[in-house]
């Protein structure tokens, strides 16, 4: 009796632990693909799982922040899913590559065309954002996904630091330290290169001057063979002769 009163109270409590962490992996999230840099571009997915267990997920709006606006925002397709973009007018136009922007993209709805995110499934939905803001740490994105049986969520509860994670929190996107400046570190990786190219120019210049010097070295060898070679060969012209001129004063005796 004590070990099934032992295994039922277990069985409460793993269920209650189950039902309290729910909330904190089940709702709305936005993560980079790769780095979300200040200053920079990123392609962010927007994960929506399915916390019904007899509904489909058919339908999520994203605002997008309207304290810093994104000059670009464009949704990748997904199978399946039909993504509208809603542009709005801005109070204060944004500069963009040199150009004043009036209006921004400030929510995105993507409506299923088929059964949506079934029980047990997750979606993600892909969009490329920038140029993303260098005053703030942080962006918020208030999300509300529909389900098939006309069920309303709304992720829109902006967490706080140090507080508790609210029920619905808003999807937040971490942004990390700007990056550094390319053009520097391809200039090192020049200047680098420069270097190793002279390095190189006068190793081989050496090695030429080298094998120059050794042209030379048996240039010199070569001719003084020479010269040894030809007085070897008049001396042994001379003593021949010589001995002729003794061989036929002998006979003539």
């Amino acid at each position: 009796m004590k070990a099934s009163r032992i295994a039922a109270a277990g069985a409460v409590s793993g269920i209650a632990v189950l039902a309290l962490s729910a909330p904190a992996f089940a709702h709305v999230s936005v993560q980079p693909e790769g780095t979300a840099a200040k200053g920079g571009y990123a392609v962010v997915d927007f994960k929506v799982p399915n916390e019904r267990d007899n509904a489909s997920t058919t339908k999520l709006e994203v605002s997008f922040p309207t304290d810093h606006p994104l000059a670009s925002v464009m949704p990748q397709p997904v199978p399946g899913w039909k993504a509208e973009v809603t542009r709005s007018k801005l109070d204060k136009p944004l500069e963009s590559h040199g150009k004043q922007l009036t209006e921004v993209v400030s929510k995105v709805t993507w409506t299923a065309d088929g059964k949506g995110v079934e029980p047990g499934y997750f979606q993600k939905f892909p969009v490329s954002i920038g140029a993303l803001p260098e005053d703030t740490d942080q962006l918020v994105f208030k999300a509300i996904q529909t389900y098939s049986n006309k069920e309303v969520v709304r992720w829109i509860e902006v967490p706080q630091e140090g507080q508790e994670e609210p029920e619905t929190p808003a999807p937040v996107l971490q942004l990390a330290a700007a990056e550094d400046d390319a053009h520097g570190a391809a200039g090192s990786s020049d200047a680098k290169a420069e270097d190793t190219g002279a390095d190189a120019q006068n190793t081989a210049a050496d090695a030429s001057a080298s094998d120059s010097g050794s042209g030379d070295g048996s240039d010199t060898t070569a001719r003084v063979l020479g010269i040894v070679g030809i007085v070897v060969g008049a001396a042994g012209v001379g003593y021949g002769v010589l001995a002729g001129r003794r061989r036929d004063s002998g006979a003539a005796a």
